[in-house]
């Protein structure tokens, strides 16, 4: 086996929607196998039990935010590599004398890796955004955009222009990386195939063959790259997206309980109030997570999502193998078919004003109408109709891949197993 290790994690690449293009293991030159993921579903804790062979109870991300029981505010999309505990799989290879690099993986800021490459702009005070990245090496950025022809957009990378482009970008990084920095491990995340099934549904046969030629293209132009300068390569797809066509609302269930609270200001538009708040969902996909001041309503708010259409399960986080107190105090599963909203409004006039925009760290949840335009253009959707694919859910499995003499060291039924004997690999790179 060769001695260097190429890690492509395709977001949203599950081994059903591969369906869709018969011919995607002849292009891309990988045969899949199935693998199923971790709960929930999400990228954040799909990547931490990558990055740790860890379980979500040991390494404590719980989903794509997190709640400060003691600030009261929701954060979602945190960058910081101390959201993750426990050690990396790297962590041996790197003490035998071995280099590694994290691109574009969640919550890398800080790692422990040798290389750091992760979107980080600088929004200007009085408006406007500085598109830049966040490096280590600090001259990363710079080689990366000469050789890619031009800076990473975070247009592309999400919202309603995202696309392709944010793939083809990171290709370029790892083919730079590759050549010019030879980390003797490389964890790469390709991200467009997340959106394109959320926008139109892993269902749509056309859309998703083009896609996934798209997505075949990519990752023969790695292996070709990766084969050339001495790398294993390592494919595997952190979930699989399923079709979706109707949405529950937790937070206005709980506001029309009482126990959700919002505070009105001027203009009527409404905001949160979580200090006030007896009970508030923060939602992820087809996963909520329900938080209480009292624990006194905990059998309350059960008994009122136990059995409501659209939620298969309310459960308490050990029951879901999650860590409590980062978990919320029950735990809400989305049936099939349906996906979780934030909002806890019903007239459009008490919306807050983040609602109509690209503005991932305010919501109080996952918000996948960010994807969509509302005409004319000059804001995104509120519309919860529109997003027809979703994830988070475990019935629905990803997907796994690997050149032949590294595929004969890597257990894949499942992603912990896969991190775990990555590890072992990776622990003997060096040996």
């Amino acid at each position: 086996m060769k001695k260097r290790i190429l890690s492509l994690e395709c977001a949203g690449l599950g081994i059903e929607v591969l369906s869709c293009c018969p011919e995607f293991s002849q292009l891309s030159g990988f045969c899949f196998s199935a693998m199923d993921s971790v709960f929930p579903a999400v990228t954040c804790t799909a990547q931490a039990t990558f990055r740790t062979a860890l379980s979500p109870l040991q390494h404590q991300v719980v989903c794509n935010g997190r709640y400060d029981r003691k600030t009261h505010k929701v954060d979602f999309w945190n960058q910081s590599a101390g959201l993750v505990q426990g050690g990396r799989i790297w962590d041996r290879l790197r003490q035998a004398g071995g280099r590694a690099g994290v691109l574009f993986h969640q919550q890398s800021l800080g790692d422990s890796s040798d290389l750091v490459l992760s979107p980080a702009p600088v929004h200007r005070h009085h408006g406007g955004m500085i598109q830049a990245c966040h490096c280590r090496p600090d001259d990363l950025e710079q080689r990366l955009n000469e050789y890619a022809g031009r800076p990473f957009s975070l247009m592309n990378y999400w919202g309603p222009l995202s696309n392709r482009k944010s793939s083809d970008w990171i290709c370029a990084a790892a083919e730079l990386v590759m050549q010019q920095d030879q980390p003797d491990f490389l964890a790469v995340y390709l991200p467009h195939m997340d959106y394109c099934q959320q926008k139109a549904g892993p269902s749509q046969t056309t859309v998703m063959e083009r896609q996934l030629r798209v997505l075949s293209s990519f990752l023969r132009r790695l292996l070709t790259a990766a084969e050339s300068l001495g790398y294993e390569v390592l494919v595997w797809g952190d979930y699989g997206i399923s079709p979706v066509d109707r949405v529950v609302f937790p937070n206005r269930v709980l506001r029309q309980q009482g126990l959700f609270s919002a505070r009105r200001v001027s203009g009527g538009l409404t905001y949160p109030n979580l200090f006030d708040s007896a009970a508030f969902a923060m939602v992820d996909h087809q996963v909520a997570h329900l938080y209480l001041q009292d624990p006194r309503e905990l059998e309350n708010v059960r008994k009122i999502f136990n059995g409501m259409p659209g939620v298969s399960r309310v459960l308490p986080p050990a029951s879901l193998g999650l860590p409590c107190g980062e978990s919320g105090d029950l735990v809400l599963e989305a049936a099939a078919g349906y996906w979780f909203a934030y909002p806890w409004w019903k007239s459009a006039s008490e919306a807050p004003d983040y609602a109509t925009h690209v503005d991932i760290h305010n919501k109080i949840g996952f918000d996948p109408c960010e994807l969509f335009w509302k005409i004319p253009f000059l804001s995104t959707s509120m519309d919860c109709t529109l997003p027809k694919g979703s994830h988070g859910r475990l019935d629905c499995p990803g997907c796994f891949a690997a050149t032949p003499p590294l595929a004969e060291h890597l257990q894949s039924e499942n992603l912990l197993q896969l991190s775990i004997s990555l590890e072992e690999v990776l622990g003997d790179l060096r040996s």
